[in-house]
């Protein structure tokens, strides 16, 4: 179990990732379901409007060719236009508040755009380190928006992902998308391997939506005993 702190004032910032097809939505709106009141949903912000017309405009302008990790031409770009909605949707939250919840559930946080970012970047400079790149984009956020207490990070079989990522968007992946896809894999375990008092990893090989629901509730649970027993 993680070693992030749980006790304070405030929710306890929970996120889930992982690579597109590996469960996370699933599991986290489940999640969500079983806890209740106590819960704040985040879901993934390519999933919904709820950052007005900027968050609008902004997946519009990245979904326009249809790719399935968001990519215009533009990575550079990209990138800064992903954090600003990272950054909006933290803004957001401290405006309108949690509503009493014990917990904030992000499904794909500011790690998602470290991870696919740094290696949709690299495709462009030969040598760079993917993880020191990760890193970069992922400290340059500490500034301006919370990270969460504790990630939990789902990993498997990527090209089982690869499949499901597939069927969901209707079309198959081609050879550089699945190349791509085990990179950003890659690059979540080295975040996770780097940062391990905020990770919990959950191998998911072999299992179902409901043994992922079940494992990340496990966490979850844990996170909230945790808290409320003023454990640190």
């Amino acid at each position: 179990m993680t070693g992030a702190s749980t006790s304070g004032a405030g929710p306890v910032w929970i996120s889930v990732e992982g690579v597109n097809g590996i469960g996370k939505t699933t599991a986290a709106r489940a999640i969500a379901r079983r806890v209740g009141a106590r819960c704040l949903l985040l879901d993934e912000l390519t999933d919904h409007s709820d950052g007005g017309g900027f968050a609008r405009n902004v997946i519009a302008a990245l979904s326009a060719r249809h790719d399935p990790f968001l990519r215009t031409g533009h990575p550079a770009a990209e990138t800064l236009a992903l954090l600003a909605l990272q950054l909006r949707k933290t803004e957001r939250l401290t405006a309108t508040g949690t509503a009493g919840a014990e917990i904030v559930l992000e499904d794909r946080g500011v790690d998602s755009v470290a991870a696919y970012q740094a290696a949709i970047l690299a495709q462009q400079h030969p040598g760079v380190s993917l993880i020191e790149l990760a890193q970069h984009l992922l400290g340059s956020t500490r500034p301006w928006r919370r990270h969460p207490d504790v990630t939990i990070l789902l990993t498997g079989d990527t090209a089982v992902c690869a499949r499901r990522f597939a069927d969901r968007i209707g079309r198959p992946l081609t050879a550089g998308d699945l190349a791509l896809l085990t990179q950003i894999d890659a690059v979540y375990r080295r975040m996770a391997d780097d940062e391990p008092a905020r990770y919990t990893v959950l191998d998911t090989t072999g299992w179902g939506p409901h043994e992922v629901t079940d494992a990340v509730g496990e966490v979850v649970v844990s996170v909230l005993d945790r808290r409320s027993a003023g454990v640190s």
